[in-house]
């Protein structure tokens, strides 16, 4: 990819969990463990996996609203992983977030022209007068009523204030926009038009989107690329259809297979996951996914380089024989083989 405006490298982000009297560190929640991704202008990445798994964490990380533990972030050419607060303020004006729920990611104390404007007055963008005709601009992109800046985020229903939170985020014009699960507490009619709006968005602006969730139906429909992640680390990275057509990772098969399927009379075969997800506190040293499921081949993945594996043109995969058929697992010890020599 070319001048990407997101570039990612080995990123961590661990949380110290402390015990004993003196409440020292014990051991750490490996919430995010070598995360490396890369998002181009206009487009839109994403992020898929089962909950818990490290999404938003890593959404958080990446605009600094947690620092990472390790690894890099480059912001349109720029380094910003160890930028101070003050330092990162002119930065955000082009890198923005929604969140998950918006009841819990609006101030009910203010009215949603000061919530909009907000952004505004930090970055001081405009006067008091021109900041009121850019929220009333800004909510009617959004879909909703000039007369809604008068009003309480409270006052509205879960689709509005998620547009709400939609307006909020493009009120600096922004590059890119972090999309927490957008949708995940709407109702499914309310889903579609929130998508719809921001696809539109990004056509009209050309925006790029983290875009992280669960649904993978959901995913597939706005989605150019589709990376899945699996106990903090990417398993499989590929275009939006590759990924839906011929998934090569057995959790990004289990995920498929979970889609509802519209016709209630056609076949569908569903793997069905067994065991548990492993502890982010102490994880598998092998595969995690083959320790999930109990995979004989399990023990001999202690130690192995599991690391990513690019198996077809732009269709990366974990070289994990655990999870892969026998000839994608040759495969892949093939290229990885070359790029060692190489």
């Amino acid at each position: 990819m070319n001048d990407p405006i997101l570039d990612i490298r080995d990123l961590k982000m661990h949380f110290p969990v402390k015990g004993g009297v003196f409440s020292r560190q014990v051991a750490a929640v490996k919430a995010v463990d070598g995360v490396s991704l890369t998002i181009g202008r206009g487009e839109t990445l994403g992020l898929v996996g089962e909950s818990g798994c490290g999404k938003s964490t890593l959404g958080k990380s990446i605009v600094r609203l947690l620092n990472p533990t390790a690894g890099s972030v480059v912001f349109e050419g720029q380094p910003i992983t160890h930028l101070s607060q003050s330092q990162l303020r002119p930065i955000r004006r082009n890198m923005q977030m929604v969140f998950q729920d918006p009841a819990e990611s609006l101030n009910s104390r203010l009215s949603v022209g000061q919530i909009i404007s907000e952004p505004l007055e930090v970055q001081g963008v405009g006067t008091k007068a021109t900041r009121r005709e850019m929220v009333e601009e800004l909510l009617d992109r959004v879909g909703m009523p000039k007369s809604a800046a008068q009003r309480f985020s409270f006052e509205f229903s879960g689709g509005q204030r998620q547009r709400i939170g939609i307006a909020r985020a493009l009120a600096l014009n922004p590059d890119l926009i972090v999309l927490d699960e957008p949708v995940s507490a709407l109702d499914v009619s309310v889903q579609s038009q929130v998508l719809n709006l921001l696809l539109d968005l990004q056509e009209e602006l050309n925006l790029a989107y983290l875009f992280i969730a669960h649904d993978l139906a959901v995913v597939k429909h706005i989605s150019d690329r589709v990376a899945v992640m699996y106990l903090g680390k990417i398993v499989e990275l590929a275009d939006a259809d590759t990924i839906y057509q011929n998934p090569k990772h057995a959790y990004t098969k289990a995920l498929i297979s979970a889609i509802p399927e519209p016709d209630p009379t056609a076949p569908k075969h569903r793997a069905h996951l067994e065991g548990e997800i492993p502890s982010p506190i102490h994880p598998p040293a092998g595969s995690a996914f083959g320790h999930r499921i109990n995979h004989p081949l399990y023990e001999s993945t202690i130690g192995m380089d599991l690391s990513l594996v690019e198996i077809e043109k732009d269709h990366w995969v974990a070289a994990d024989p655990c999870c892969l058929s026998e000839a994608d697992y040759a495969q892949a010890m093939s290229l990885q083989e070359c790029e060692l020599r190489s």
